[in-house]
C-alpha cells in the first residue's frame, strides 16, 4: 500500500490519465455488452434435452425448432371474403421475411384450434432458427408486423424467443432507468453527509467510472461465453452501492486529514501513537506509528493527507472489497458456465471499484487538495463530526447490559423471516418473469384463451429402436404408445403419424389438405434413417414451472412401460434441467465461500471465534432476506404493494445462489468496519466491554449513512418489469437493512459481550503459522 500511495500521489494527473483513456475506450464496448447478454433458461451439454435436440438435427433435419406465435385480430373477421383476403396477404408477407422458414396458418376446429370460431382471432405459427440468428430473425418478425398492423389487422407476437428477448431489453432498459432514478437520491444523501458539492461529486464519479469499465469487460467475457442479463444486475448494484460505500469512506478520511493537517491538532499525539484508537474521523480509521511516519506531512498537503487516506481507510477498503471478491469468486466454483459469468462478472465489478477507489480518488484528492470542501452548501455534514457518537455510545450500552436479550431476540427474528425459504420452489418463470402490460406477456394469456397454450410448453419424446429399422410390423406397437399419450391428464393433443378426424379437421378439413398434414406428420415422426420415432405432446395450457413435474412423471410413466429406449425433451423438460443445475450448485458456492471467508477473517483477527461468528449471522441475513424474498415473489404475500405481480409461483433458478453471493459479500463490508474498531480499541486497552462500546459510537455513524446508500441503490431495481432484477433488489435491500441494523448494532455487539476474551483466541500453534496482517479501520 505505501508504493501505491506514492505512486499514485506523486503521479495524480498520470493516474487520472489512464483512467480516462480507459473509460473513452470501454464506453462504446459497454454500450454493447446489454445486447449479447442471454436471458433463456440456456442449455447445458450432455443433457436429455440436449441429446433429442442433437438428434432432431442429425437424424429428422429439423434445425429451425423455434416458434415465433402471432396472434391476430380481424375487422372483418376471418369468416368474411375480405377478412381472409387481409389475412392470407399478411401470411404471404410473413412468408417472405428473411430467416423464417415455415409458417402455419391459423385453422378453425380439431383438438388445438388456432382460431376462434367467429373468426375475429386467430394464430399464426412462424419458425425461425433456434440459436444463431434467433434474435435477429424475431426483430425481423416485429418489423414486418409493424408495418401491417393497424385498424384491419392487429397482430401480436409471444413464443419463447419473444419472451427471451423481452426479458434481455427490459432488464438493459431497468438498469440504466435504476441508475438514473437512484443517482439523484445519492447525490441529495452525500450532499446531507458531506456538505459540499464536490465532495458529493466524488463518490458518484467512482461509482459510474468502474460500472463503465466493468461493462466492457462483461462484454469481452460474452464473446468467449455465455452470459447472463443478470450480470449487468450484479455490476451495476455492486458498482454503484460497494463503490459508492468505499468512497464516502475515503473522501470522509481525507476530509479528516486536511483538517487535521490545517489546524494542526492532534498530529503530535497521532504520531506518537498516543491515544492509538481514540483519534480518527467517523469511519474509525487509524493508522500505526509507523504509517505516520512514513507518510510526509505539512499544513493543507494534499499530498500527505491523500497518501495517509490510502495507508488507513484504504486499507479498509481494500480489505472489505477483498471479502466481496471471495463471496463472488465463489460463482466461479461450478461447472455452469452462465454462472461462472455471474461470478466473473461480479469480482470484475468489485476489482475495479477497489481499484478505482484506491486509486482515482487519492489522484482526485492530492489535486483538489482543499477546494474538496466547495463550494459549501451546508454548514455541517452528517459525517463531520469528529470522535465517537453520545448516542451511539449510549445505544451500545444498553444492547450490551443484555445481551442475552439482543442476541436470542434478534436470532430469533432472523429466523422467523427466513422460514418461507423452506418452501422455495425454483424454475424458468417465463413470461411469468415478466410484469403484465408487456406485449409477450399478455399475449399469451390471449393466445391461453384460445386454447393454444400448450404450443410453449411442447414436450418431444424420441423413441430409439435400438439401430434397427422401423418397419410395418412396428406400427401397432408404436401406435399404442401414441393412444396411451393421448389418453394421459392434461394433453390436449398428441402429433404423430396416427391421426384422427379432429387431426385432419385442423388442417382444414378438406382432402387436399388433410393428405398435406398426414405427409407432414409423417415426415416429422420418422427419422431419416428410420432408426429413431419422434411423438410431441402438447398439454392442455401453458405449464408454469412448478406444474412440469407432475406432467413429466405422467410421460415418463407411460414411455417406460412402453418396451422403447427412449428421450424426453422440448422446453419444459430444458427448463427443469436448467433449474436442477443451477439450484444443485449453490452448496458448492456456499461451502467454498465459507471456507475463504472463514481463513480470511481468521488471519486478520487472529480468532477462531470471530470468523465462525461472522459467516453464522450473515448467513442468518441472506436466509431473512430469502425468506422475504420467497413470500413475496413466489407466494404474492404483499406483492401488488410492491409491483410484483402474483402468478409468477416460482423464483428464478439463478436467484438463491446470486442473492446469497452477493448478500454475503457486501453484509462482510459492515463486519469489517466494525469488528476492526473493536479489534483495534481491544489491543489498545484490553477492556472487552469498552471495545464494543467505542467501536459502536465510532463506527455506527458510517455503517447507517452507507447502508442508507446501498438500500436507495437497491430498491431502485425493485420498480422494474423483469421479476427476477426486481427480486434481486428487494433481497438485497432487506438484507442491507437487517445487516446494518439488527445484525451489526444488535446481534454483533449481543455475541461480542458474551464471548468475551474468547473472541480473539487463537491456538499457539495455529498464530504460529497464520501469517499477520495489519488491518487498519
Amino acid at each position: 500500500m505505501h508504493l501505491l500511495a506514492r505512486i499514485v500521489t506523486r503521479h495524480p494527473w498520470a493516474v487520472l490519465l489512464a483512467w480516462l483513456l480507459a473509460a473513452l475506450l470501454s464506453i462504446p464496448l459497454a454500450a454493447r455488452a446489454p445486447g449479447a447478454l442471454g436471458a433463456g433458461p440456456g442449455t447445458l451439454p450432455d443433457t436429455e434435452s440436449s441429446r433429442v435436440t442433437r438428434i432432431l438435427n442429425e437424424k429428422f433435419g429439423e434445425r429451425d425448432t423455434n416458434t415465433v406465435l402471432l396472434l391476430t385480430r380481424s375487422a372483418p373477421p376471418l369468416t368474411t371474403p375480405q377478412g381472409q383476403a387481409t389475412y392470407d396477404r399478411f401470411v404471404r408477407g410473413l412468408e417472405a421475411v428473411p430467416g423464417v422458414t415455415r409458417v402455419v396458418r391459423a385453422q378453425a376446429g380439431g383438438p388445438l384450434p388456432t382460431r376462434t370460431p367467429d373468426g375475429l382471432q386467430a394464430l399464426t405459427l412462424a419458425q425461425i432458427p433456434l440459436l444463431d440468428g434467433a434474435t435477429e430473425t424475431l426483430g425481423r418478425v416485429r418489423a414486418y408486423v409493424n408495418t401491417v398492423d393497424g385498424p384491419a389487422l392487429d397482430v401480436r407476437v409471444t413464443g419463447g424467443q419473444a419472451i427471451a428477448d423481452d426479458f434481455t431489453y427490459y432488464a438493459e432498459v431497468d438498469t440504466k432507468r435504476s441508475e438514473f432514478a437512484a443517482l439523484p437520491l445519492i447525490a441529495l444523501l452525500l450532499v446531507l453527509v458531506f456538505g459540499a458539492l464536490v465532495a458529493t461529486a466524488l463518490p458518484l464519479v467512482v461509482g459510474v467510472l468502474s460500472i463503465t469499465v466493468a461493462m466492457a469487460g462483461l462484454y469481452g467475457l460474452t464473446l468467449v461465453t455465455e452470459v447472463s442479463t443478470f450480470a449487468q444486475s450484479v455490476i451495476t448494484m455492486l458498482g454503484l452501492g460497494a463503490g459508492i460505500d468505499y468512497a464516502l469512506l475515503m473522501v470522509n478520511r481525507f476530509r479528516e486529514e486536511l483538517k487535521a493537517d490545517v489546524s494542526g491538532a492532534g498530529r503530535a499525539e497521532r504520531a506518537s501513537g498516543s491515544g492509538r484508537g481514540r483519534s480518527g474521523g467517523d469511519d474509525g480509521t487509524v493508522p500505526s506509528s509507523l504509517e505516520w511516519s512514513a507518510a510526509p506531512r505539512g499544513p493543507g498537503d494534499s499530498a500527505a493527507a491523500a497518501s495517509r487516506t490510502m495507508l488507513t481507510a484504504g486499507r479498509s477498503v481494500a480489505f472489505s472489497g477483498l471479502t466481496v471478491a471471495i463471496a463472488m469468486a465463489g460463482l466461479i466454483v461450478p461447472p455452469v458456465e452462465v454462472i461462472r459469468s455471474l461470478g466473473i462478472g461480479g469480482v470484475l465489478a468489485v476489482l475495479l471499484t477497489v481499484l478505482a477507489s484506491l486509486t482515482a480518488l487519492p489522484a482526485l484528492f492530492t489535486i483538489l487538495g482543499e477546494r474538496i470542501n466547495s463550494p459549501r452548501v451546508l454548514k455541517i455534514g452528517w459525517a463531520q463530526a469528529g470522535g465517537a457518537s453520545a448516542g451511539w455510545t449510549a445505544f451500545a450500552r444498553r444492547v450490551i447490559a443484555r445481551p442475552w436479550v439482543g442476541l436470542l431476540g434478534g436470532s430469533a427474528l432472523l429466523l422467523i423471516l427466513a422460514i418461507p425459504a423452506l418452501n422455495m420452489r425454483t424454475g424458468y418463470a417465463g413470461a411469468w418473469g415478466l410484469t403484465p402490460g408487456l406485449e409477450s406477456r399478455d399475449t399469451l394469456a390471449d393466445v391461453r384463451n384460445l386454447g393454444a397454450g400448450g404450443l410453449l410448453s411442447q414436450f418431444e419424446v424420441i423413441l430409439d429402436l435400438g439401430g434397427e429399422r422401423y418397419t410395418p410390423e412396428g406400427r401397432t406397437r408404436f401406435q399404442k404408445v401414441v393412444g396411451e399419450l393421448r389418453g394421459l391428464e392434461g394433453v390436449r393433443a398428441v402429433l404423430s403419424p396416427f391421426v384422427t378426424r379432429e387431426d385432419l379437421a385442423q388442417a382444414g378439413g378438406s382432402s387436399a389438405e388433410g393428405l398435406a398434414a398426414l405427409s407432414t406428420l409423417t415426415r416429422r415422426s420418422f427419422s431419416q434413417d428410420r432408426t429413431f420415432l419422434r411423438v410431441t405432446v402438447i398439454p392442455d395450457d401453458t405449464l408454469k414451472a412448478e406444474q412440469i413435474p407432475a406432467f413429466e412423471a405422467r410421460l415418463r410413466g407411460v414411455l417406460s412401460g412402453s418396451g422403447y429406449r427412449f428421450l424426453l425433451g422440448g422446453a419444459p423438460i430444458g427448463g427443469q434441467e436448467w433449474s436442477r443445475a443451477i439450484t444443485g450448485t449453490l452448496p458448492t458456492v456456499v461451502v467454498a465461500v465459507f471456507i475463504g471467508t472463514f481463513l480470511l477473517l481468521m488471519i486478520a483477527f487472529r480468532s477462531l471465534l470471530i470468523p465462525l461468528k461472522s459467516i453464522i449471522m450473515n448467513g442468518l441475513t441472506v436466509g431473512a432476506a430469502v425468506g422475504v424474498v420467497t413470500l413475496v415473489v413466489q407466494d404474492g404475500f404483499l406483492a401488488n404493494l410492491l409491483g410484483f405481480p402474483q402468478d409468477v409461483g416460482v423464483l428464478d433458478a439463478t436467484l438463491p445462489v446470486l442473492l446469497f453471493a452477493v448478500m454475503f459479500g457486501l453484509s462482510m463490508d459492515y463486519e469489517i468496519f466494525l469488528l476492526s474498531r473493536v479489534h483495534e480499541e481491544y489491543l489498545r486497552s484490553g477492556d472487552n466491554d469498552e471495545a464494543i462500546v467505542q467501536a459502536l459510537g465510532h463506527t455506527a455513524r458510517i455503517i447507517t449513512s452507507a447502508a442508507v446508500i446501498m438500500f436507495i441503490v437497491f430498491v431502485a431495481f425493485i420498480f422494474g418489469r423483469v421479476v427476477a432484477s426486481m427480486s434481486i433488489g428487494l433481497g438485497l435491500a432487506v438484507a442491507v437493512v437487517l445487516d446494518a441494523t439488527l445484525v451489526r448494532l444488535v446481534l454483533v455487539p449481543s455475541f461480542l459481550k458474551i464471548a468475551g476474551r474468547w473472541n480473539w483466541w487463537l491456538p499457539g500453534w495455529l498464530d504460529r503459522r497464520v501469517p499477520r496482517v495489519e488491518l487498519e479501520h
